[in-house]
């Protein structure tokens, strides 16, 4: 740690906001004071999107699906992040 960070007393929520914005806190910490954390509940960032599928596809998926006990847009989800990041995320 370079030097020690004191806080002041805030008035207000502004004033501790502009406290914050303007403070390098590269003035207050070295690389070598972090140290590495795992979130391991958090859940990762998701965002719907819209495919157009032929019909006779959805009814495989979800003929697969029941198949295997789980819904149908999970398995869809399973399979492309297994494609495409090699494990799944989700």
């Amino acid at each position: 740690m370079q030097k020690e960070l004191k806080l002041p007393e805030f008035a207000n929520e502004d004033e501790e906001r502009e406290f914050w914005a303007n403070l390098d806190l590269g003035d207050y910490l070295d690389p070598e004071d972090f140290e590495p954390v795992a979130f391991p509940n958090l859940k990762p960032t998701t965002r719907p999107v819209s495919i157009r599928f032929p019909v006779y596809v959805i009814d495989a998926v979800k003929e697969k699906a029941n198949e295997m006990g789980v819904p149908y847009q999970s398995l869809i989800k399973e399979t492309i992040a297994r494609a495409f990041v090699g494990d799944s995320q989700s």
